[in-house]
């Protein structure tokens, strides 16, 4: 195995206390601007109301703008009694803080220190980013996908994959961001772990809508309300082809075809890069990225916060050599969602979806031209117990589909190799 190249080495190194100490210190600036405000966690009121309307014995969905599924309502429960003065302060701090414990379980998989230089340059770039800004202003449950999206990479880079089924079954029970990540169980032939990242929810949903007054309100009202786009409130800040593109003058058909056939192309590169194998933890981020990506090109509504489930994964791996997020590429989309740049024409309500779409697309394009090269490349290789390992494209991972470490395996593939050689 090659030694780590000299940015991986000084990246993963301690970062001195100053710059430790310091780091947090623009994210929250972020938090007590959001709290000087007028409005804040707006989104996660709507969960609260949704909540004190059923203990109040009323139907949660008789609000248009409660958009979960039925375990939602009993997670917000111990909210409701809480006053709404008390919420206005906490949610965002909360809020702030899990995506800072999101960015340590991201650091986590690829073996990175909570004290290193890129934790510290991480931390410090969230308070630059104006989709950290955004999720904390909305006080969004996408933050409850922030953590569950790197917790359950770590578990099956670990080769815990029912554990991390386990993990995307329950974000999903609560807000199903979270459901293309299913297809890396496909993807890795983890029936098993398939079958409790499905069932979760199913029964998660079903034993809440038992408990709730009228939870047919969610398929007559709330279904069509979230597949039609929602409503003027929020189509301006949909970044989604299907809602941009016709805001360019792209007819609405033709927009909706070239967004599903660009979900399909980011699709299919998550099935090269998944074949292309690599280190695993690498492979798990990258592949499970694409596929996320490939929704939020096509589905409605995707707004500029979903990007913070992805992101901090894709940027811990900046430590691997053979990382996608090591090309210009892949940062370029980003210059515009740097707080405190203005840019002329794009900074209204109405068109911050013209900025948004270009981080979306951007960012999907660099990682699946980075898959669609990686097909051919020579043989990696990786350290597995100890041992080298060498894989080709299409090929499994030392971390097998049965989640065992696969060091045996890998032993005896080498030697397979060697004989084929002779």
């Amino acid at each position: 195995m090659s030694a780590p190249d000299a940015l991986a080495r000084w990246l993963r190194g301690r970062a001195p206390w100053p710059v430790l100490a310091v780091a947090p210190l623009w994210g929250a600036l972020y938090v007590v601007k959001v709290l000087s405000g007028s409005r804040a966690a707006i989104d996660n009121a709507v969960v609260v109301r949704a909540a004190r309307t059923l203990l109040e014995g009323g139907s949660p969905y008789a609000d248009k703008r409660f958009l979960y599924l039925p375990g939602a309502v009993f997670a917000a429960v111990p909210q409701a009694p809480v006053p709404d003065r008390v919420l206005f302060y906490a949610v965002p701090v909360v809020t702030a803080a899990l995506v800072l414990v999101g960015v340590v379980l991201a650091l986590r998989i690829f073996g990175v220190r909570a004290d290193s230089r890129l934790a510290a340059a991480m931390t410090a770039g969230l308070g630059l980013f104006l989709p950290f800004y955004g999720i904390v202003h909305l006080g969004n449950w996408t933050v409850l996908s922030v953590v569950a999206f790197p917790a359950a990479l770590l578990l099956a880079r670990q080769g815990r994959w029912c554990g991390a089924a386990v993990v995307i079954g329950a974000a999903v029970a609560l807000k199903p961001m979270l459901v293309p990540v299913l297809l890396l169980f496909v993807l890795a032939r983890q029936w098993r772990a398939l079958a409790w990242a499905v069932g979760v929810p199913v029964a998660v949903s079903l034993a809440a809508a038992v408990a709730l007054p009228r939870p047919e309100l969610f398929f007559t009202r709330t279904l069509p309300f979230l597949l039609h786009g929602q409503d003027a409130y929020a189509r301006p800040f949909d970044a989604s082809w299907p809602a941009v593109l016709p805001r360019l003058g792209v007819p609405q058909p033709l927009a909706v075809t070239l967004a599903a056939l660009a979900a399909v192309a980011v699709l299919v590169a998550a099935r090269a890069r998944w074949r292309a194998g690599g280190d695993q933890g690498l492979r798990l981020v990258e592949c499970a990225s694409l596929l996320m990506l490939a929704a939020f090109l096509v589905s409605r509504p995707s707004f500029l916060h979903y990007m913070l489930v992805v992101l901090p994964p894709l940027v811990a791996s900046v430590v691997e050599r053979t990382a996608a997020v090591r090309s210009v590429w892949f940062w370029l989309p980003m210059l515009p969602q740097v707080a405190g740049v203005r840019w002329p024409y794009l900074e209204t309500t109405q068109r911050h979806a013209f900025k948004d779409i270009v981080l979306i697309t951007g960012v999907a394009a660099a990682l699946a031209l980075h898959a669609w090269r990686l097909r051919a490349r020579p043989p990696d290789e990786v350290t597995v117990s100890g041992r080298p390992y060498a894989f080709r494209s299409g090929r499994d991972s030392p971390n097998r589909a049965d989640g065992s470490d696969g060091a045996e395996c890998a032993h005896q593939d080498n030697s397979a190799d060697r004989t084929e050689m002779r």
